[in-house]
């Protein structure tokens, strides 16, 4: 069993923020766990316009709190966003999140994130290798 806070993660290497600052992101299940996928909190800041594109991961995203809007740059077609809502990005889908508010979402990735991916110019994260698993009852 894994136990973890987003308290512990916090300022922790699993704590990664965009370099722009429109968003942070808490990683709290990563690769090396060794569960088969990855488990984040973000938070993007009201007012951003960020661009993803997830080339090499499947994402599902659960918004809890905020607003904003989700556009599919491949179709042109534009979703509202509030707390409830989940999008599944099932075909590598290029896509930009509007936050008319802060939003708080949690974000599954497979394949997992091990956590020191960065996001390319095209919003893309590179596939990178999953370690071995840090061990069964890993802790941060």
């Amino acid at each position: 069993m894994i136990v973890r806070t987003t308290e512990e993660i916090t300022g922790t290497e699993r704590e990664v923020a965009d370099p722009l600052g429109n968003w942070v992101s808490k990683r709290i299940v990563l690769g090396g766990d060794g569960v088969g996928f990855s488990f984040h909190e973000t938070t993007i800041d009201a007012g951003s316009v960020n661009n993803f594109h997830y080339a090499n991961h499947i994402e599902a995203v659960w918004l809890v709190e905020g607003t904003g809007t989700l556009l599919d740059k491949g179709t042109g077609k534009t979703y509202p966003l509030a707390p409830g809502t989940m999008y599944l990005l099932n075909e590598h889908d290029d896509h930009q999140v509007t936050a008319d508010t802060q939003m708080r979402m949690l974000c599954v990735f497979n394949p997992p994130v091990v956590g020191t991916e960065v996001h390319d110019e095209n919003g893309v994260y590179p596939l990178v290798a999953v370690p071995a698993p840090t061990g069964k009852h890993s802790t941060v």
